[in-house]
């Protein structure tokens, strides 16, 4: 039943998005370092990969599969331009949901799913060159939950993140997956409750916490707009900034979205009219992470989901890429809108 509701939830909804196909395909990684709850890993390495590339951690939603997010949004065709590194974690579950919600996983290096996904990011650094001042985490739905739990229990492996229509570090938190009280908006807390929540992440943190950029659409019932309000307090909080921005621009980057710059550190885009299928702004993150320049943007069509493998060839270095698809095939994937639920 608590598989049902959930999935009813977070995978009903579909987030579509139109990407043009990458030249290559996903290498799956083992023995990658400590991971108690089995995280697949995945890795997108681009044949143009610079000498001390950036890594983006692309993390899939509810329902959702590393290959579905890969093949869904525009971080690996991206990757091709830009020379950078892209890890697409699996989620272990039955539901293909993300454990945001356990002590473990909510804390510094003692377990869970995020410990899993800090082990692959801690063993690139280690064994691929990646460069420790550019890695960056981003996600959708269930990962942009994930996504927020990586920047409280592991700020010291990200330097920026962005998670679209998630919900705040701990909001989540408790015996269940699923947490309705969350859900549905209920949960709310001072500016100082919740960046001492985060705080409590990794205890005794003095270094610089990731940038963060958060997203979410006015009409989200999947996980309540009232979600956004709170990571507002939240990050406010944590960055030491007026929850009254400093600057806001309208219909950025997209007609009816509103962008909010509270400071250097935190940005916040409400998306007016938009449910809990808000479009992935690839380009925007990008520009967000500092590998690209500009917030140049696009929106994505609806598109017929497809249900892609996840079967990969395993690896423990950055594995070469045989597999090229044709240069000029757009693949389109609608986010979780294939999945039946039995």
């Amino acid at each position: 039943m608590f598989v049902r509701s959930l999935l009813t939830f977070l995978t009903v909804a579909a987030f579509t998005v139109l990407c043009n196909a990458a030249a290559g395909q996903l290498q799956q990684v083992l023995n990658f370092g400590s991971n108690p709850t089995n995280v697949g890993i995945y890795l997108y390495r681009p044949s143009n990969v610079a000498a001390t590339p950036a890594l983006i951690v692309a993390i899939h939603y509810c329902g959702g599969t590393a290959q579905a997010y890969f093949t869904g949004t525009q971080y690996a065709n991206l990757a091709d331009q830009h020379g950078f590194l892209v890890i697409y974690p699996d989620a272990p579950d039955s539901s293909n949901c993300w454990d945001v919600h356990s002590t473990a996983t909510l804390t510094h290096d003692a377990g869970g799913d995020s410990l899993g996904i800090a082990s692959a990011v801690r063993y690139a650094i280690t064994n691929w060159n990646v460069d420790p001042n550019r890695v960056f985490v981003t996600g959708t739905s269930s990962g942009a939950m994930m996504t927020n739990v990586l920047a409280g229990a592991y700020p010291d492996l990200f330097k920026a993140c962005s998670a679209f229509a998630g919900v705040p570090y701990g909001c989540f938190a408790g015996p269940d997956m699923w947490n309705s009280a969350c859900a549905t908006g209920t949960i709310s807390m001072t500016p100082q409750e919740w960046g001492d929540l985060v705080r409590s992440g990794y205890p005794g943190f003095s270094g610089t916490r990731p940038k963060m950029q958060i997203w979410q659409g006015t009409l989200d019932t999947t996980l309540n707009y009232n979600n956004f309000a709170e990571g507002v307090k939240r990050w406010t909080n944590v960055f030491g900034y007026s929850t009254t921005p400093t600057n806001v621009t309208y219909n950025s980057p997209l007609p009816n979205w509103t962008r909010s710059v509270y400071g250097p550190n935190f940005q916040a885009i409400s998306a007016a009219g938009v449910d809990h299928n808000i479009p992935t702004q690839e380009n925007d993150v990008l520009a967000w992470f500092a590998i690209t320049g500009g917030t140049t943007t696009t929106s994505a069509p609806t598109s017929t989901p497809t249900s892609p493998s996840t079967t990969s060839p395993s690896t423990t270095s950055i594995p070469t890429t045989t597999t090229t698809a044709p240069g000029a095939q757009q693949t389109h994937y609608g986010q979780c809108g294939g999945f039946v639920l039995h």
